[in-house]
């Protein structure tokens, strides 16, 4: 498993990885699958180009398996904080440690760039994702209700945060 960070040039395997995970499970994200097959390639590569933000794959044998973003705040006063977005590991991958070499991949980075607070939001009942942003440190701060909609069901989204330290 390689895990690194994704540039422009990565965006037809990113796009790929991310319908199938809108597919899969449509429910945790916000985006939707019928959006974003929308968007043209361009998109993707000025998302993975990003200024803002960064993202991350896991890799193996060259074909990318799991992915995470960071998405820093712009102004002034919240510049601070960062959103965890887009976490997604294919599900032949679950239990590979897969989503943990991400997570620790963004983490690093988010420390060395200095952000003191991720935030980020986890489907009301996914209790696998809870637990595993937990045993990062991640805690809860609050249910939004009704957050979004998918196919005439809501589902609430559970906002996390942790607080970091500058390494």
């Amino acid at each position: 498993m390689e895990i690194r960070r994704l540039g422009p040039d990565d965006a037809p395997d990113y796009r790929a990885l991310r319908m199938r995970a809108l597919w899969e499970f449509p429910e945790a994200f916000t985006s939707s699958w019928q959006e974003d097959e929308m968007q043209p390639m361009q998109a993707w590569e000025v998302r993975l180009g990003g200024e803002h933000a960064m993202f991350w794959g896991a890799f193996d044998g060259g074909a990318l398996c799991g992915m995470v973003g960071l998405e820093r705040q712009t102004r002034s006063k919240n510049r601070h904080k960062a959103t965890v977005v887009g976490m997604y590991v294919s599900q032949e991958y679950f239990g590979t440690g897969m989503g943990r070499a991400l997570m620790e991949a963004l983490l690093g980075v988010a420390r060395e760039e200095g952000v003191e607070l991720l935030v980020l939001t986890v489907t009301e009942g996914n209790s696998v994702a809870t637990n595993f942003y937990g045993q990062f440190g991640f805690r809860s701060f609050g249910i939004e209700p009704r957050a979004i909609k998918v196919d005439g069901s809501y589902f609430s989204k559970n906002h996390m945060y942790l607080e970091l330290e500058a390494s």
